[in-house]
């Protein structure tokens, strides 16, 4: 790993960082060279920090013990940085890439096309199961990788999807491999570990938090051509992964249902809004061959 990449690896995990500053020091010292010669007044100075904020920050940068920590989990899993060839050319283009991103498991997943992102409510009507099967089978079936984020409901139903048709499947956590949330997707999590792929933009010993949900979505539409929404409550937290394809200039796509099943009803708003309908896989077939005139894949 080159000098920068350490550097911003290290950046990333200090208390008192965050994306904005990072990119706002890399606008400045693209090379990160002056990371470990500036005092806390400089780094208030500088970046308009609180001083309790600077010395944070000052400490973790000076910190040997969170570099020993550091060296450890890039032993332990794989790293792509933002400038590498290996890091996804697609994600790297929307609005706010992440910047490091571990991973853990098969690394080719990320080169194989088409993606699909498939994201959905927790708490799923009973016909949700046979929805994912009817759509994702086919698609599965023509080598289609699947994209999601691990959690309980829709999520949990489309990455087993991928597995029982003998598919591949990519989730996104929104927390660090150290943890795992659900608990009752342990398995499955491993799973994916070793014949799939995990990846997170969150250090490995970073527990989940209600914040990196929606944080996470943006990376889940940003890695596929087109997010695919099974059942969506109204005003659930499904429309943040939705606005986030649309800031990117990804398809959205929505399954419709009856009028009186309450996960169809955010479906049924989005399909006002302008969203794909989608009623068979043929639907997400002829969507990608039309998209493919647009994106260089």
């Amino acid at each position: 790993m080159d000098e920068k990449s350490l550097r911003l690896i290290h950046l990333l995990r200090c208390r008192g960082a965050s994306r904005r500053l990072v990119r706002k020091w890399l606008h400045a010292d693209d090379q990160l060279t002056d990371l470990y010669h500036i005092d806390t007044s400089g780094l208030q100075q500088q970046f308009r920090l609180s001083p309790e904020r600077a010395m944070l920050l000052y400490q973790d940068l000076h910190s040997s013990a969170l570099m020993k920590s550091i060296e450890k989990d890039l032993s332990t899993y794989q790293t792509l940085v933002i400038n590498y060839a290996s890091y996804p050319s697609r994600l790297s283009r929307i609005p706010d890439p992440p910047l490091v991103l571990y991973a853990s498991g098969d690394l080719r997943l990320l080169t194989q096309e088409p993606k699909l992102s498939v994201v959905g409510t927790r708490n799923h009507s009973r016909e949700a199961p046979r929805k994912v099967q009817y759509l994702l089978q086919p698609l599965i079936k023509q080598n289609w990788v699947i994209v999601s984020g691990m959690a309980k409901g829709i999520d949990t139903l489309a990455h087993q999807a991928a597995i029982s048709y003998k598919g591949k499947t990519i989730a996104v956590l929104g927390f660090g491999f150290h943890h795992i949330y659900p608990k009752e997707n342990v398995s499955l999590m491993n799973r994916l570990s070793s014949e799939h792929l995990l990846l997170s933009e969150y250090p490995p010993d970073t527990p989940a938090r209600p914040w990196h949900f929606p944080e996470r979505n943006r990376i889940i539409s940003g890695l596929s051509f087109a997010t695919l929404i099974i059942e969506a409550r109204e005003r659930s937290g499904t429309f943040i992964t939705a606005e986030q394809a649309l800031e990117q200039g990804r398809e959205v796509c929505v399954v419709p249902d009856s009028i009186f099943t309450e996960q169809a009803k955010g479906c049924h708003l989005l399909i006002q809004e302008g969203a794909h309908l989608i009623h068979h896989a043929d639907d997400l077939l002829n969507l990608f061959e039309n998209s493919n005139l647009i994106w260089n894949f």
